[in-house]
């Protein structure tokens, strides 16, 4: 397949989905965000596909909005304006991917419904809508010369496209405010404390090692219990304690009647490495 501002990269069962625009440290368009989605879909299609890389070419992974698409909705008519607000309703869910709610269906916030696990490999300045992509991936590795930033309020705008809610859920009520109020920029460990990344990697292991982790994500777990797994968390956001707990009851029956299940148990026992069907 051809994409013009992203790459579409296998290596084995990881696929690395990279932004593609280094000059402008892959500030982010209207053709680069119908790409990813079109790369999601396909990855969701593909089942030699089991773990995807999210990142950026050259030293950057997403500086947010490109200016040029920030001053053509500055431009815009009003009538315009209210059509690209409509564009946040439209059913943006994976089809035939993962169903954990109604609410991870919008604009940009499709991500939980991909039934893969997604990593987010934050090679750089990560900014605005590219922070968005990066807190909606499942984990976030950052190199330590990674620097974070909301931008918002700086631009004069707003907490876009869900960030209200999922940055407090990753790393607190008080450390989201602090974010998005001020708009400054954090380094990778601070990011980390926080909880806004799972781990920091000297740059140059940071490719290597990020890799290492996704290949152990695609070849030593099933992949239906990532499936599963993926669905539970996501909607366990929105879940009593109750809820989730029947969730998971209701789960189980299917669990010890996979193929997954039977190469779990077997590879264990006969001490060797799994090669989990997917089903």
């Amino acid at each position: 397949m051809a994409f013009a501002e992203i790459l579409y990269q296998k290596d084995g069962p990881v696929l690395t989905v990279t932004l593609n625009r280094p000059d402008a440290l892959n500030a982010w368009t209207r053709q680069m965000e119908a790409e990813v989605r079109e790369a999601m879909i396909e990855a969701s299609k593909d089942d030699g596909v089991r773990a995807i890389v999210l990142t950026g070419a050259g030293r950057g992974f997403c500086a947010g909005a490109d200016m040029n698409l920030l001053g053509d909705i500055q431009d815009e008519s009003s009538a315009m304006r209210g059509r690209l607000q409509s564009v946040s309703a439209v059913d943006n869910a994976i089809p035939g991917g993962l169903n954990p709610g109604r609410d991870y269906s919008m604009r940009y916030a499709y991500f939980p419904t991909v039934p893969k696990p997604i990593l987010a490999a934050v090679n750089g300045p990560c900014a605005g809508l590219g922070m968005i992509m990066a807190l909606y991936c499942d984990m976030r590795f950052a190199a330590r010369s990674a620097v974070f930033t909301t931008a918002f309020s700086r631009r004069g705008l707003i907490a876009e496209h869900g960030i209200s809610w999922m940055l407090p859920a990753l790393v607190g009520h008080a450390n989201a405010l602090d974010l998005l109020l001020s708009a400054r920029k954090v380094t990778s460990e601070e990011a980390r404390q926080m909880g806004l990344v799972n781990r920091v990697i000297e740059d140059e292991r940071f490719i290597d090692e990020t890799r290492a982790y996704a290949e152990e994500l695609a070849t030593m777990v099933s992949p239906r219990s990532i499936r599963v797994m993926k669905q539970q968390v996501y909607q366990a956001l929105h879940q009593s304690l109750e809820s989730a707990i029947l969730t998971a009851n209701s789960e189980m029956p299917a669990s010890f009647d996979s193929a997954d299940f039977k190469e779990g148990v077997a590879h264990f026992v006969e001490k060797r490495a799994p090669n989990f069907p997917g089903r």
